[in-house]
């Protein structure tokens, strides 16, 4: 089948719940992918930073093949020989205590709201059934009925209430706002180092240290939520280094599977997660073996590779470049790492008109917040397909338009 006949059974019997870019995947490798039709595109989204490795990096498929022969799922009613080690490798990989592991984003995210209010009751002695946790407008942790409750995006909340109470919204980076909305039933904070989802926004300086300072004052839980921002994407191990700040929990996911399968976790200490005992929280494929080996070889890649200094090498001369086209369509480009962010002016025009014409000259870059256009790479990437890119994104910015080429 050909592009649009693949397009059009999609459409016939799956659920019209995303907005995709018309390309039918195929096969991928490294930064790069292939489409039905033999079409080849330079990956510049990484699936929201999944792909931090890239596409099938050898490595990480050879951990998966070799753990596929012996044992795949095991479920938590019984040990495997991959869990502890697992939880030993990331827990010293993040310099807490424990860990617990889970699948997606938003199970990890679900798993961190449910620990601190019961750390919030049995430790801290907030009335049961009171527990509050402060969020962030324009935040984006999940999908889930409990996490679109404390969405301040129409399109994510709207249709699905009640809502589940319990969270209060503040401006994100605004600390009087924060403190002025804690009170004694405050339990925990939960927050994203750079809120991805909308737009790449950046918080102000010294937010962070100043946010960890007040939680610590008030006896209330600072839970990062590193999903997106982890594992290297932004030119440190996890973003909150930037800011020389130690969260209560940290939240991880999509790039801790190596881009091959679905892995998430929460780390925290032992005193946090320890409110959780037999029966109170669970996952039949949390932990599995086959996640477990993979997660444990993407760590290993992650220092091995040096992919941290490589984000930050690339992200800077991506940056740089880009702020260079002075195009006058561009309002601002802000980020860390290769998570970057285009922000373009009203005139301009919407950001997936640019996607599409990017889609044209062969990259693949997502829109968010209709004038924001994200460009988060994988970060093996090298210069060299750096700079093709920046050729192609410099072409369409510049009003050209050429076939795509190789």
């Amino acid at each position: 089948m050909n592009t649009q006949e693949h397009i059009a059974l999609a459409r016939q019997y799956g659920a019209d719940n995303y907005a995709p870019l018309e390309v039918v995947i195929e096969s991928a490798e490294g930064a790069w992918v292939t489409d039905v039709d033999g079409r080849r595109y330079l990956d510049m989204l990484s699936s929201y930073s999944a792909l931090n490795f890239g596409h099938g990096h050898p490595r990480l498929v050879k951990a998966l093949t070799k753990q596929l022969d012996r044992v795949v799922v095991t479920s938590r009613a019984f040990f495997n020989d991959q869990y502890g080690p697992f939880c030993r490798e990331l827990a010293e990989f993040c310099g807490m205590e424990w860990v617990l592991p889970m699948n997606s984003g938003a199970e990890a995210v679900e798993t961190a709201i449910k620990t601190a209010r019961k750390w919030g009751y049995d430790v801290k002695g907030v009335p049961d059934g009171e527990a509050e946790i402060i969020c962030c407008e324009n935040n984006f942790h999940g999908r889930t009925t409990t996490i679109v409750s404390f969405s301040t995006d129409p399109i994510a909340n709207t249709g699905f209430g009640p809502a589940t109470p319990g969270f209060k919204i503040v401006p994100f980076g605004d600390l009087a706002a924060t403190e002025a909305l804690m009170t004694d039933r405050t339990v925990a904070v939960l927050i994203e180092p750079i809120q991805g989802e909308a737009g790449i926004l950046m918080p102000p300086e010294g937010f962070f240290k100043r946010l960890e300072a007040l939680c610590k004052r008030n006896n209330v839980l600072l839970m990062v939520d590193e999903i997106q921002t982890g594992l290297a994407r932004t030119g440190k191990k996890f973003a909150y280094y930037y800011d020389d700040i130690t969260p209560d929990v940290l939240i991880l996911g999509k790039a801790l599977g190596g881009g091959l399968l679905p892995v998430s976790a929460v780390v925290s200490s032992k005193a946090i997660l320890g409110v959780l005992t037999p029966g109170t929280h669970g996952s039949t494929f949390g932990g599995m073996p086959l996640s477990c080996a993979v997660a444990r070889e993407a760590m290993r890649l992650l220092e091995d590779e040096k992919l941290a200094d490589r984000a930050a090498e690339s992200g800077s001369y991506l940056m740089d470049r880009l702020r260079d086209m002075n195009s006058p369509a561009v309002c601002e480009v802000r980020g860390r790492g290769l998570l970057i962010g285009m922000e373009l002016k009203p005139e301009a025009g919407t950001a997936k008109k640019y996607c599409l014409a990017l889609q044209e000259q062969g990259l693949l870059c997502k829109d968010t917040h209709e004038q924001v256009i994200r460009f988060a790479p994988p970060l093996i990437i090298d210069r060299k397909d750096l700079d093709w890119a920046l050729e192609r994104i410099e072409r369409v910015f510049s009003g050209e338009r050429a076939e795509v080429s190789g």
